[in-house]
């Protein structure tokens, strides 16, 4: 940017973006071009192939990057602006991250400031939480469950168990058997069904659905970790990706 550049150049040790890690799905093809927004998402998913602030910089001043080998002259993948871009493909990519762990508090109750509570005390602990989900009210009461790193686990059990009784939960559960499982494209936002295909895709797998979390461009899903490789191959099969 400083240097007035038209384009910046990153060289890997792979040819570019692929549709999923091609290690776990052989058949993942290259992708020629991706929005700055669809390689966010995949950065902060858990994609390797760039880091989250090199690609959030590229956005913020517009910065088309070209994604190449280090060890070949093919051409590699353009990260650009999405207007540039068609959209044939309403899913771009499927990613999965490994580090995850699920805390659930039962029954807490329902009143302003509970959510409050129990988020800042995670924040006072310098622990990220990722997924959030809040069930729907039941006799004044509901269940609120959350995803953050295997790393911060300990901590987070630790912040829970101390704000049982100012909470009013009557117990909680954690896991850190499991991944989260996500499929990411500019194009679902005008494509219905998308969720729905990715389910199907799931179920036929025998993959049960912890928990759901979405965005505009983003479906995420946590699964049990033993399931996820198969849930990659099913996603990227589901959605015509190879």
């Amino acid at each position: 940017v400083a240097l007035q550049a038209d384009l910046c150049e990153i060289y890997t040790d792979v040819d570019g973006v692929y549709t999923t890690d091609p290690r776990m799905v052989p058949e993942a093809r290259k992708l020629n071009a991706i929005s700055y927004e669809e390689m966010l998402e995949l950065a902060n998913l858990g994609a390797g192939v760039l880091h989250p602030r090199a690609v959030e910089m590229a956005m913020n001043y517009k910065m088309p990057l070209h994604v190449r080998s280090s060890f070949n002259t093919n051409s590699g993948t353009q990260v650009k602006e999405v207007e540039s871009m068609e959209k044939a493909l309403y899913v771009t990519g499927v990613v999965c991250d490994h580090d995850v762990a699920k805390i659930g508090l039962f029954n807490v109750i329902d009143k302003p400031g509970i959510a409050f509570t129990i988020f800042k005390a995670l924040a006072e602990e310098k622990i990220n939480v990722d997924m959030i989900i809040q069930s729907a009210m039941r006799d004044g009461r509901n269940d609120i469950a959350f995803t953050c790193s295997q790393g911060d686990l300990k901590k987070a059990l630790a912040v829970v168990d101390g704000l049982q009784a100012v909470i009013g939960a009557d117990g909680y559960t954690h896991s850190d058997g499991v991944a989260k499982v996500s499929i990411v494209g500019a194009g679902m936002i005008s494509n219905p069904g998308v969720a729905a295909q990715m389910f199907e895709s799931l179920y036929g797998e025998g993959i049960n659905l912890e928990m759901i979390s979405t965005s505009e461009i983003r479906i995420s899903c946590v699964i049990r970790d033993k399931d996820a490789e198969n849930a990659v191959k099913a996603l990227h099969k589901g959605f015509n990706l190879a």
